[in-house]
């Protein structure tokens, strides 16, 4: 898949606008735009990060919606 529109999927995935991703990974914001429109590619151990904690982060979520039912 290319890069630009895997980082576009990985972001759209938290329903956080490119801002709020940005402040949330502590990446600059130019970076994260830059790499969305394939000006730049982000290396391929960020993409791996980023898939597996945003992919962690939605499995403690999903646990902790389900302690409250």
């Amino acid at each position: 898949m290319e890069k630009a529109k895997r980082i576009k999927e990985l972001r759209e995935s938290t329903g956080m606008n490119r801002k709020e991703f940005c402040d949330y990974f502590d990446i600059p914001y130019r970076t994260v735009t830059e790499w969305e429109r394939g000006m730049r590619h982000a290396p391929d151990y960020v993409i791996r990060l980023l898939e597996y904690y945003i992919g962690m982060e939605k499995l403690v979520k999903e646990k902790e919606m389900s302690k409250h039912s």
